[in-house]
């Protein structure tokens, strides 16, 4: 029995080891042979397989998978596949797809933020006190401030400009929301009084907007 295919494993996975310079039929056979021969060893085991060495086919793959089954008791439960430009698309659509659910989750954060402090988040933020000049925030969803903004804050840190920013009492020194920026002029700033409404701040047409939250506000949200 030649070397043309290898067998490597552990408790928990196999490696299939083709010789890329041998006809498939010829593989297929020492496939076959070696299973055979193995089945011993890998009883009716759960496992996850590679097939390393040699590009094969989706029907290609199929017939070992098939070559082994009839030769041993294992039951593979998936193939590792070990394209590398398929495993970097899949892991950039997993970690797209995780950064858009964080972004319509919250996590909440109880006092207030004083000068020096800094308060940041993958997700959105709902904070329970005020934000006092100095003090900054940053998270890649939305942030609500259940209290007075009067420091800086970054919402859609990630590049997401649908974000928004809510605060009971509105007087940030920047608010910055995706890649646009609005500073507040510090003498209107502390000339201007509080509002007591609540109010929200977004981005439409490249610049930074804020509103009175009301009802139809609410709507015009994109989440």
């Amino acid at each position: 029995m030649s070397n043309s295919v290898v067998i490597k494993g552990n408790k928990y996975g196999i490696v299939v080891v083709f010789d890329d310079k041998i006809p498939f039929d010829d593989l297929k056979t020492e496939l076959s042979e070696k299973f055979k021969s193995a089945s011993k060893f890998f009883d009716k085991a759960n496992m996850a397989i590679s097939f390393e060495g040699r590009k094969l086919t989706p029907q290609e793959e199929r017939e070992c998978l098939n070559i082994i089954s009839e030769n041993s008791d294992l039951n593979i439960v998936c193939v590792i596949d070990n394209d590398e430009m398929r495993e970097r698309y899949f892991k950039k659509a997993v970690e797209d797809k995780l950064e858009e659910l964080s972004a319509h989750t919250g996590q909440f954060y109880k006092g207030t933020l004083r000068s020096g402090q800094m308060l940041e988040s993958d997700s959105s933020l709902i904070i329970l006190g005020d934000i006092n000049p100095g003090a900054k925030v940053i998270a890649k969803g939305n942030i609500i401030i259940l209290g007075a903004l009067k420091g800086n804050v970054y919402a859609g840190a990630g590049g997401n400009e649908d974000s928004f920013v809510v605060a009971l009492e509105m007087a940030p020194i920047q608010i910055r929301i995706g890649d646009t920026i609005a500073r507040s002029n510090d003498s209107n700033r502390k000339s201007r009084p509080l509002s007591s409404e609540a109010m929200i701040a977004f981005v439409e047409d490249g610049n930074i907007y804020i509103e009175r939250l009301d009802k139809d506000t609410l709507c015009d949200i994109r989440l």
